[in-house]
Formats: structure tokens, sequence, C-alpha cells
């Protein structure tokens, strides 16, 4: 075997040791026990991303900018975002910027309604990723900590990115939290 395919077969082999890397948006306010929770859970298969500085103050007012830093340091690199569905999380601008920059970057969308989530009432789930449900761009399951039920919805929502004609990111960004 030459060296080449050595190295060919050793970065095949290394890449499906990975965990697939995946950027999880939630209210840090509200939900943070439930990232706990699915953190604890799903760290072990999955490399999770998240970012606590997105609850403190950029040091811009710059909205492009801001959109920039949100998409260069948190989801570039990862093949999905999971948006935790909380009660407050419709109201959260972050939310709805994080879930915005997924579509552009045209990355997988999984929503987790949380146990916490009043029982039919879709208005909660935020806009956007509302929209995309409803196109059947993202998909969205309830709260599991069943590994192969996740892991299924996970990669039905990576699938499901490849249709980017079914993205529907139209709204205008959330400059402010929502009361």
């Amino acid at each position: 075997m030459s060296m080449s395919s050595t190295n060919a077969l050793a970065n095949l082999y290394a890449s499906m040791l990975q965990k697939p890397k995946i950027f999880v948006s939630y209210h840090h306010g509200g939900d943070q026990c439930w990232y706990d929770r699915f953190s604890a859970v799903f760290s072990t298969s999955y490399n999770l991303v998240t970012d606590r500085s997105l609850e403190e103050p950029f040091d811009s007012t710059n909205t492009n900018y801001l959109r920039q830093a949100i998409r260069e340091q948190h989801i570039t690199g990862t093949s999905a975002t999971v948006v935790l569905c909380g009660v407050e999380s419709r109201k959260r601008k972050w939310i709805d910027r994080e879930t915005q920059m997924t579509l552009n970057k045209e990355h997988g969308l999984l929503g987790v309604i949380l146990p916490t989530h009043p029982v039919g009432s879709p208005a909660l789930v935020p806009d956007r990723l509302h929209d995309n449900i409803l196109t059947g761009y993202a998909h969205w399951i309830h709260w599991t900590e069943d590994g192969a039920t996740f892991r299924y919805a996970l990669e039905e929502a990576r699938q499901r990115s490849s249709r980017t004609k079914l993205i529907n990111n139209s709204r205008t960004a959330m400059s402010r939290n929502l009361p």
C-alpha cells in the first residue's frame, strides 16, 4: 500500500471517529438547566458548540458585524443547529440571529421542544424556526434523551439541509428581545 493510500485511510478513519459538531441555540437565562441536561446526555456522542458571550453585549451595534461574528465564530464548522425551544425562546433575539445564520450557511436545523413548553402552543416556537418547519426545511421533535431517536432526528435535519429552495429566511432580524 502506498504512503498516500495509507494517509487517505488514516484520514477516513479519523473522520469516522470524530463526533459530529452541532451548534446549540437556547435561552441562557431561562433554559440553562435544559442545556446542561442535553449536554450531559449527548456530549459523549456529539461535539456541542454554544457560546455564552452572545448573551453579553458585543463591542458593536453594527448588525452586519454581529451576524458575521455569530456565523464565523460559532456556526462555521458545524453541520446543524439544534434550537432548544422553551417558554421564552421565541422572544430571544440571539436565537433568531443564530437561526438566521444557520439558514444562511444552509446547515441542518432541528427544533427540540422542551418539556416546559406548553402543549398545543406552536406560537411559542421561534418564528424563523417555525417558518422553516412549515416549509419542510427544518425538522423538530419533542424532548428526548434516547440516543437513537435524537440521532435519527438530527440526521433528518442534516438531510433536509440539501433542500435549500425550502429555506425561508425572509423575516427581518430581531433587533431586541421581545417583552
